[in-house]
């Protein structure tokens, strides 16, 4: 059973990535800071009225309170998406340059009319005059 010791190492390694992005990561930051600002707003008006109906009733009617509480949920929401990111987007450029240059080729060798010409040209260019490339005298490559 784990102790409490190996319990507080696994949290604070879990948690490692994510402190280290919200403290580099400004726009992080700058969420959360919206978010707790419209919270406060909130807060603020609510904690002027007197009674649990009172604030009832302005929570599920004022306009102000709505558009504030619709503004942190927003931000809290660009916080989380921003801390949870793993890795940025990785370019697929190479891959899908690759892939393209593979589907000429393969189309270029393999085509009725390209296929043969193309093929005696890298044979020829490879050095070999039968199609195959040269094997040394224990038949390996």
């Amino acid at each position: 059973m784990p102790t409490t010791k190996d319990r507080v190492m696994y949290a604070a390694d879990t948690a490692k990535p994510y402190v280290g992005r919200a403290i580099y990561d400004a726009e992080f930051r700058d969420s959360l800071r919206a978010a707790f600002t419209a919270a406060r707003a909130i807060y603020e008006e609510l904690s002027r009225q007197r009674g649990v109906g009172s604030i009832a009733t302005s929570v599920a009617t004022d306009e102000d309170i709505h558009g504030n509480l619709r503004r942190a949920v927003k931000e809290l929401r660009q916080a989380a998406d921003r801390i949870q990111a793993r890795e940025q987007k990785k370019s697929h450029t190479f891959r899908n340059v690759m892939l393209i240059l593979t589907g000429v080729a393969i189309g270029v060798f393999f085509n009725p009319l390209t296929g043969p010409k193309a093929r005696r040209l890298v044979t020829r260019r490879n050095g070999s005059s039968d199609g195959y490339a040269p094997t040394s005298a224990n038949g390996s490559a």
